[in-house]
């Protein structure tokens, strides 16, 4: 089967949650779940010093940071209500070699060490392999031990790390831990 980057406007249905594509509509709902100090505390969006406190500044953060034109972006929603609770993406497509990446991923503190993440990524990595894609990527920040302990729960398998891969926020480098 070729590999086919799937619909980015396509919903995935899980049990406890559904991911729609996030809408610029959506960043007001979006900073209430993760615009808090500790998600980026872990090392999310470039780590500590990329927090931003008010949403006019973190909204200009994320039009920045999503991979909005490389990527299915996704609102990670609970079915039961439909409360956007973090956001992820299916990215850096590769359609050649039949690969993707799955990363941009945060979520509000409340759904940490819940069923979200897992089932977000298997819906993620269902998507990605029904459309022929053959190797799917995660990654973290090296510091990220939070992160790193979810992709390996997911099954993942870890690669390695690579070496000073891009500046964090506070202007130190990064060391990306790779799973697949």
């Amino acid at each position: 089967m070729t590999a086919r980057r799937p619909d980015p406007a396509a919903v995935l249905e899980g049990t406890t949650v559904r991911l729609r594509a996030l809408t610029l509509d959506d960043l007001p709902d979006l900073f209430d779940a993760i615009g808090h100090p500790e998600v980026f505390a872990g090392g999310w969006g470039g780590g500590p010093a990329a927090y931003r406190d008010t949403y006019e500044e973190w909204r200009a953060f994320m039009l920045e940071y999503l991979a909005w034109d490389a990527g299915n972006v996704y609102a990670v929603t609970l079915r039961d209500g439909d409360r956007i609770v973090g956001t992820t993406t299916l990215g850096d497509f590769d359609l050649a070699n039949g690969s993707a990446h799955i990363g941009w991923t945060a979520y509000a503190p409340e759904v940490w060490g819940t069923r979200v993440n897992a089932e977000a990524k298997r819906l993620l990595l269902g998507a990605a392999f029904d459309h022929g894609l053959e190797r799917v990527k995660l990654q973290a920040d090296v510091l990220n031990e939070r992160s790193r302990a979810a992709i390996l729960r997911l099954g993942a398998q870890f690669e390695g790390v690579l070496r000073h891969t891009q500046p964090r926020a506070d202007g130190s480098w990064r060391d990306t831990a790779v799973y697949s």
